[in-house]
């Protein structure tokens, strides 16, 4: 908007601004606090969902054996989770996630709160990227060894146990899933908090 000027009796020359410039630029300010608030509460909300994802792969990998009788009760067959060292990296590492994302919920609330703070956001990046990292690595490591439980392995003479540890097998590949679930809601609060960090 372009002011108008006018000269008194005296010679000297007033500009007059106009009130709406004022209230316009109140307005350029304020707007983008909505948005950052909007994404912060969506931020709380993928916490939360991956906060469960990760904890149930945990928890479900964790409590995961199963022992078939064999004969006697003295001669049996048994499958636990702790059998094999990648499951056992599976369990920490989610169980590691999980406890990270509870302690994340507070820089989230104070995210909504105050929108305008990037020193919080950026924090909450670079720890979600580590976890993404830690997450997928457990998951894949994971899955290639449920891979070999339903499947076997002929060249190495590796046999599927799956036809003989069924609820075994159901539940490390639900736990699996699970895990491969909550590397994507990692992965959506990077993609978030980046473009958060973009538009700042």
């Amino acid at each position: 908007m372009e002011g108008k000027k006018s000269s008194d009796h005296s010679g000297e020359t007033t500009i007059r601004i106009p009130e709406t410039t004022t209230k316009s630029i109140k307005l350029e300010r304020g707007g983008g606090g909505g948005w950052k608030r909007g994404v912060g509460i969506f931020d709380f909300i993928l916490r939360l969902s991956a906060i469960a994802a990760s904890l149930a792969a945990a928890v479900t990998m964790g409590t995961t054996d199963q022992t078939l009788p064999f004969f006697t009760q003295f001669f049996q067959f048994q499958a636990s989770y702790d059998d094999l060292p990648a499951f056992t990296f599976f369990v920490i590492a989610n169980a590691a996630t999980s406890g990270y994302l509870v302690l994340s919920l507070a820089f989230s609330i104070v995210g909504i709160v105050r929108p305008h703070l990037t020193g919080i956001r950026l924090l909450l990046l670079i720890l979600d990227i580590v976890m993404v990292s830690l997450t997928t690595a457990a998951a894949a490591a994971a899955g290639a060894i449920v891979y070999l439980a339903h499947n076997g392995n002929p060249s190495a003479n590796w046999i599927a146990i799956c036809q003989q540890f069924d609820d075994f097998c159901q539940r490390i590949s639900g736990a699996v899933v699970a895990s491969f679930i909550a590397a994507f809601l990692l992965i959506l609060l990077v993609i978030l908090s980046a473009v958060a960090l973009r538009r700042h």
